[in-house]
């Protein structure tokens, strides 16, 4: 399959008419190109707070609930989408309410109507310590006709164990926005090693350039990538596609599932198989005096 991942800019939105003709030019570019599955960032979402005006767009509180009383609706607009042209979407994530504060949320999204919801599990320190978002529901596995889908949000992707959660996916989706390009490569290289131990895709989106309208987001600094297991039918660098950083768009890869499968039961190396062999070699190193 064709996925395309989005280097995506934040708009002020002046009617909600202006963001479906934005979603309809993006997935209708993206599916033009053959895409099947399209992933967009984390925190994309954010731009519809703007449709309440700046002072709430511009106030940390009141965005994050803006937000989430449009999220039902926007989504909305991502089933008429993926049913017009045939895709499965990872919408934006935005906060979601809930009976204490607000998740992190992601969407998966299928042209038949169903969709699958993902939150954050771990919070940067920004979205715990100022922001009060909190996690949400444990991780999932969407099985898809397109394959088995995961998605961790930015953060979460540089947990190892949270990866391994996701260990039966044979697509992980990481929608990310960050600040500054040292944020970027925690979150790529991040994507990169889930991509290594898995021995499956990772799919990174990004939000990029600014919306200084947002106390939350500010300046962003990333790119669109796509990555696999750097073993036998994929490129040695592990690196499928790579967008240009801070360049708005898609970044595109063609995906070869059966060559996931290949490498997880006959790579030069088996690290989603030898994952177990940590087990009982894990405890504290012993310290060992050597002056």
């Amino acid at each position: 399959m064709k996925i395309a991942t989005a280097a995506y800019p934040l708009d002020v939105l002046t009617s909600w008419a202006q963001y479906e003709d934005k979603l309809n030019r993006w997935v209708g570019e993206a599916a033009g190109q053959g895409a099947e599955l399209l992933v967009f960032p984390e925190y994309g979402a954010m731009e519809l707070a703007t449709l309440a005006g700046a002072e709430v767009a511009g106030d940390l509180e009141a965005s994050l609930f803006a937000v989430s009383e449009r999220l039902a609706q926007a989504d909305q607009v991502h089933l008429r989408l993926a049913a017009e042209y045939g895709v499965h979407i990872v919408a934006a994530s935005g906060p979601a309410a809930t009976q204490t504060r607000p998740v992190n949320r992601a969407r998966l999204i299928t042209p038949t109507g169903q969709i699958g919801v993902q939150d954050k599990q771990i919070m940067t320190r920004f979205e715990a310590e100022v922001w009060d978002v909190i996690p949400g529901n444990g991780l999932q596995v969407f099985d898809t006709v397109l394959g088995r889908i995961g998605i961790l949000i930015c953060y979460d992707s540089e947990f190892p164990l949270l990866g391994r959660a996701l260990s039966t996916c044979d697509v992980i989706c990481v929608p990310s926005v960050t600040e500054t390009l040292a944020g970027y490569w925690r979150v790529r290289i991040g994507s990169m090693a889930r991509a290594l131990e898995n021995q499956c895709i990772t799919v990174m989106s990004s939000v990029v350039g600014d919306a200084d309208w947002s106390e939350a987001l500010g300046d962003s600094f990333g790119a669109g990538g796509v990555f696999a297991p750097p073993d036998r039918g994929f490129p040695e660098t592990g690196v499928l596609a790579a967008g240009t950083i801070n360049a708005a768009g898609w970044t595109y890869a063609q995906v070869d599932l059966g060559q996931v499968a290949e490498v997880r039961a006959d790579g030069i190396v088996l690290n989603r198989r030898d994952w177990l062999g940590q087990i009982g070699r894990d405890q504290p190193a012993q310290a060992v005096r050597l002056r």
